[in-house]
């Protein structure tokens, strides 16, 4: 029961601060976000699952009742974690306290109800990680969206409502393709599905034959869908549905809007959490349900994950605002995961994994800290400031820092998730061409390091310059500390990445046929020695 557990301590602690004065509601919705915290601590260390969960793996911390029928289907409470949706639930939990923390400064007006907004989102965040029953996941999957909706809206920047609205069309659209594609598998699967849990439909659709053929009624006209036809139009509708969220170019363009007019602890669930949903997605669903159709498509999968790589990192080359180019290299990064998916290898998928993690910290702390200079300078633009470091030196140097995470310096978390799924892409027979594929991915890097320098180098380093009246000094405290827990964390994956490593190749390598692959699984030295 620790599953509901999480969910019930949140849930409460939403409601706790709801009703609590504005007053105390940022300290008291920080003390009781270590509630989950501390319970996903003590999850991970009796933490003991083997496999993956959709493919016949162990599942911890599992609960299963019926909840009610939906025809000939059962709808289960059906919840647990392996070690894909495992880290991504710690990611969850440990960039909520550290937005709450980064909260207290910007927040000003109506605390109560923003905090209590966070926790309902922790909430939503958490079910999305643990539910294994498509239509409970389903539910949490579209209750983020409210939260995040009336964040955006109520307390962001002076286009905040077109942002909002942009955000919530674009979702709302990716998740009407996604139920489409889900649904048609699940009436493609006939007799031979009795409950609508996840585990039982991947595994069904894993066993060949199971799949029968789909009646359609268009205009009157009935159609028969194959079941290689069912196969393909589900596949690519899931696609493009968690496309929309990851995001994937050319589905991108709601991100920047969202980010710039969102407050920065938004931003920082935003980019750290609400983007692994889709990548955490694509890896259930598309290249665990239906990996023939992913390795058919692999050629314009890895297109696309190569484009958003090196089109990502172009326009944020492209930007004069700091909270623009972290927003851009977003895109970027997701990038790679992508490309790791797509490689069908054990270091590919689950450096794929790794880096939906690091990105998660890395650009938690890279918000964070652009935040902590706009509410100090009350500007983002490059060509409005430099010189910033001698005023500000603990902000500097962890947005240096981060920067340098972000560029995959090594013995920092950046460097080891792109080394893995270099590696595992590099011979993948999934993808043609492999190592050009590789080759160009990895161009990237270069295009990521320009524009991150570039803009360090313009608004810390030089002669002072601030083109507004504001006094410049350190930041609190309470502004510098998660930031410094964020960046221990990156060193901590990145000296050690087999902290979360080992159980997520247990939970990958399944996927991958015979589970072989010629490279130890045991990857510390490989990183420690800096070679990429």
């Amino acid at each position: 029961m620790f599953v509901e557990g999480l969910l019930a301590v949140t849930l409460a602690s939403a409601v706790v601060v709801a009703v609590a004065p504005d007053r105390y509601a940022a300290k008291l919705a920080t003390g009781l976000s270590l509630l989950p915290l501390g319970g996903v601590a003590l999850m991970w260390t009796r933490f003991d699952a083997s496999g993956n969960a959709l493919t016949g793996g162990d599942i911890a911390f599992e609960t299963r009742e019926t909840w009610f029928q939906l025809g000939q289907y059962s709808v289960d409470w059906h919840v647990g974690l392996d070690g894909v949706s495992f880290p991504l639930l710690g990611l969850t939990v440990v960039l909520v306290t550290a937005a709450l923390v980064s909260a207290w400064t910007p927040i000003t007006e109506r605390e109560s109800e923003f905090y209590t907004l966070v926790l309902l989102l922790e909430t939503a965040l958490i079910g999305v990680f643990t539910a294994l029953d498509l239509v409970l996941w389903f539910v949490f999957w579209e209750f983020v969206l409210v939260p995040m909706y009336v964040l955006i809206a109520g307390w962001g920047g002076p286009r905040r409502n077109y942002a909002a609205v942009k955000f919530l069309v674009y979702t709302n659209l990716g998740s009407l393709l996604l139920f489409t594609g889900l649904f048609a598998l699940v009436l493609g699967l006939g007799d031979s599905l009795s409950a609508l849990s996840m585990p039982d439909i991947a595994q069904t659709l894993r066993a060949d034959g199971q799949l029968d053929g789909l009646d359609v009624d268009v205009v009157g006209q009935s159609i028969t869908v194959g079941p290689d036809g069912l196969r393909l139009g589900a596949f690519l509708l899931l696609f493009f549905g968690f496309a929309v969220k990851v995001p994937v170019v050319p589905l991108h363009t709601w991100l920047p809007d969202a980010h710039v007019e969102a407050p920065t602890p938004v931003s920082v669930i935003l980019a750290g959490v609400l983007l692994k949903m889709g990548t955490y997605a694509l890896l259930r669903f598309n290249f665990t349900m239906l990996p023939g159709v992913a390795r058919d498509l692999a050629v314009p999968l890895v297109s696309l994950g190569v484009v958003s790589v090196v089109y990502g990192a172009t326009l944020a080359l492209a930007q004069q605002d700091l909270k623009r180019i972290v927003a851009y290299s977003s895109i970027s990064s997701m990038g790679y995961v992508v490309v790791g998916l797509v490689a069908f290898t054990p270091h590919g998928m689950g450096g794929a994994t790794l880096q939906m993690i690091s990105h998660g910290l890395i650009s938690g702390l890279l918000f964070m800290a652009v935040g902590v200079i706009y509410n100090t300078t009350h500007t983002r633009m490059l060509g409005d400031m430099s010189g910033l470091a001698d005023r500000m030196p603990w902000t500097a140097w962890i947005l240096v820092a981060g920067a340098f995470g972000y560029m995959g310096l090594p013995l920092m978390s950046g460097f080891a998730a792109e080394l893995l799924v270099f590696v595992g892409a590099f011979d993948a027979a999934a993808i043609p061409a492999a190592p050009l594929v590789t080759a160009v991915a990895m161009f990237g890097i270069v295009v990521v390091a320009g524009y991150l320098l570039w803009g360090v180098q313009r608004s810390l380093f030089g002669p002072y310059r601030l083109d507004t009246d504001h006094d410049i000094g350190r930041a609190p405290a309470h502004d510098i500390a998660p930031m410094l827990v964020l960046l221990g964390l990156v060193v901590a994956l990145g000296v050690n990445p087999d902290l979360v490593y080992d159980v997520v190749q247990e939970a990958v390598s399944p996927l991958v046929d015979g589970g072989a692959t010629v490279w130890p699984t045991d990857i510390t030295d490989h990183v420690q020695g800096g070679r990429r």
